[in-house]
């Protein structure tokens, strides 16, 4: 069979059956098709394709653009400056933790900036479960969206390194990066405004309900392309570009309530599962079962979830024992972003495909191992609450 026509019909397959599978072990979809990638490539349904890999990047970009819908400067402006202080500082042990394991461990310094990254992506799927009354989940959100910020810039940073290693382009690529802050800073502040002069503009920019043109649509994914190529012509991580980009939508068109949502359909959908089979795809089951490297992606997942339990301290009076370990876990769970960066230390040669599997391996453990954790307390806690109550 041909190669393209193989990959496509794994590939509708893949994307069709994962819910299925998801619902039945009652894990999250990514994982699933992750696993499922792995298998597709052990088995030679999947091989390499340059137009696979492509579309494969545009959905990692998506998948940031949508975590960037989940950021409300608005509420992040209006956190009280007593749990702001928490958040902080619960972010600056996370880094402290990691930077004392790594030396401790005598690993690559790279994995300082590895190991607290957060991702609020898979934390918006316990609401479902828990509702928006459980107080560590809405804190967990919360320090969620301002530690994702601290990731993606992390990621941005690194990657710049990665790339241009210490030298003058390290110093110009921060500079454009500083620099395009700056600018997007004055641009939101612009569009701020010009939104409160004209509110009118919104609705005819992107219409409060749908019409059949899908402005709204088609202005987001303007928004989307216009970044990537800024970011392309400044030399500056994408992936960045295309969080800024989402964060656009929630700060000036919120009076489209459904657009996340619809952007979300469609991404979830199909680009972003196509990313995570190639990741899946990269990774053969008889090369992930070496016992040297289970064992060191168990070790990564144990440092991994450990350095947030004892970071989840900063919370030590707000949150009770068990929903400081419950926070700790829906924070444990960065796997978007884990591949990303790891993707790109082992592309530029800064890991070795040792560590590049261990981590994308244990990226896979954490995400299991705190659902599983979760529900297990969550209800538990759950009924505490009715208890005592």
């Amino acid at each position: 069979m041909n190669n393209e026509v193989s990959i496509i019909i794994t590939l509708s397959a893949i994307i069709f059956i994962s819910p299925y599978l998801s619902k039945f072990f009652r894990i999250p979809t990514t994982p699933i098709e992750i696993v499922l990638g792995s298998i597709a490539a052990t088995v030679g349904t999947i091989s390499y394709n340059h137009l696979f890999e492509l579309i494969a990047e545009v959905g990692f970009f998506y998948l940031m653009f949508l975590a960037g819908t989940e950021v409300k400067l608005k509420e992040l402006l209006g956190i009280p400056r007593s749990l702001l202080k928490r958040d902080i500082l619960y972010i600056l042990l996370l880094y402290l933790f990691s930077s004392l394991f790594v030396l401790f461990h005598s690993y690559d310094t790279l994995f300082i900036f590895i190991l607290p990254l957060i991702s609020v992506g898979l934390v918006l799927t316990l609401f479902k479960e828990f509702g928006k009354d459980a107080k560590w989940l809405n804190l967990s959100m919360q320090t969620g969206i301002m530690g994702e910020l601290v990731s993606i810039v992390a990621v941005t940073i690194v990657g710049s390194v990665l790339v241009h290693g210490f030298g003058t382009e390290l110093y110009l690529s921060i500079g454009y990066l500083l620099l395009f802050l700056l600018t997007i800073a004055i641009i939101f502040k612009g569009f701020r405004i010009l939104f409160w002069w004209y509110p009118e503009l919104k609705n005819y920019l992107i219409p409060k309900y749908a019409d059949k043109d899908e402005k709204d649509i088609r202005l987001s994914m303007a928004l989307f392309f216009l970044m990537i190529a800024i970011m392309i012509i400044l030399d500056i991580e994408v992936a960045f570009g295309a969080f800024i980009a989402g964060v656009f939508i929630p700060t000036f068109f919120d009076h489209h309530k459904e657009l996340p949502h619809k952007l979300s359909s469609f991404g979830f959908g199909f680009l972003i599962p196509l990313f995570f089979v190639y990741i899946g795809s990269t990774l053969k089951l008889d090369e992930i079962f070496e016992y040297r490297l289970i064992i060191e992606a168990i070790w990564i997942t144990v440092a991994m979830i450990g350095i947030r339990v004892l970071s989840s301290v900063a919370f030590l009076g707000v949150l009770s024992f068990k929903e400081r370990v419950l926070f700790a876990f829906s924070h444990s769970m960065p796997l978007t972003l884990l591949i990303a960066i790891v993707t790109l230390a082992y592309q530029n040669e800064s890991i070795g495909e040792f560590y590049y599997r261990a981590f994308v391996l244990a990226g896979l453990f954490e995400v299991i191992i705190s659902i599983v954790a979760i529900k297990l307390l969550g209800k538990s806690n759950i009924e505490d609450s009715r208890k005592a109550s």
